[in-house]
């Protein structure tokens, strides 16, 4: 009675185990591209924007600080999946670098691109524009602001869902 005891209760642990780890596994793979992205991230999460001027969750990690010296200021923005940025201008423009993720960029007037890592946009100089995630992947974007004496940038409304969605 003993041992029928014992290999019942060594059954059940096992099947509890094999069902935890299938759980996981399908979890994993699910957010796979999330985890991916997050996993080659080559700078910190850094602070959360604030909700005035994003929708959804990104976080800014300043890299160089605006200085007389090199007056330029450039920091990385991770965009969680959906998240994007507001419309806004540059009065020097700003270039970004995707280093991990995939997200979208838009031109005032023009059609919303997709952005994947790799790639290095340039947004021209007091031009209305947009950035962010794409609704599956997170975006790690490297930014740098040149001639920072102009400005540095300047906020306007949010991207509407109807604008975030005209992808095609």
């Amino acid at each position: 009675m003993k041992q029928t005891a014992q290999i019942l209760r060594i059954r059940l642990i096992l099947a509890l185990v094999t069902t935890l780890l299938v759980y996981v596994e399908g979890f994993s793979q699910k957010n796979i591209k999330v985890d991916e992205n997050t996993q080659q991230a080559i700078f910190p999460k850094g602070k959360q924007g604030p909700a005035e001027n994003f929708t959804g969750k990104a976080f800014n990690y300043g890299l160089l600080d605006n200085d007389s010296t090199y007056n330029t200021v450039i920091g990385n923005v991770l965009f969680e999946p959906g998240a994007r940025s507001n419309w806004h201008k540059h009065p020097a423009g700003q270039i970004l670098i995707i280093t991990a993720g995939e997200g979208f960029h838009q031109i005032k007037g023009k059609p919303i691109e997709k952005m994947r890592k790799g790639d290095v946009v340039k947004c021209p100089p007091n031009v209305e524009h947009w950035h962010g995630a794409t609704p599956d992947s997170s975006l790690h974007q490297m930014y740098i602001i040149p001639n920072t004496g102009k400005g540095i940038v300047e906020w306007l409304q949010p991207v509407t869902d109807k604008e975030y969605n005209a992808f095609k």
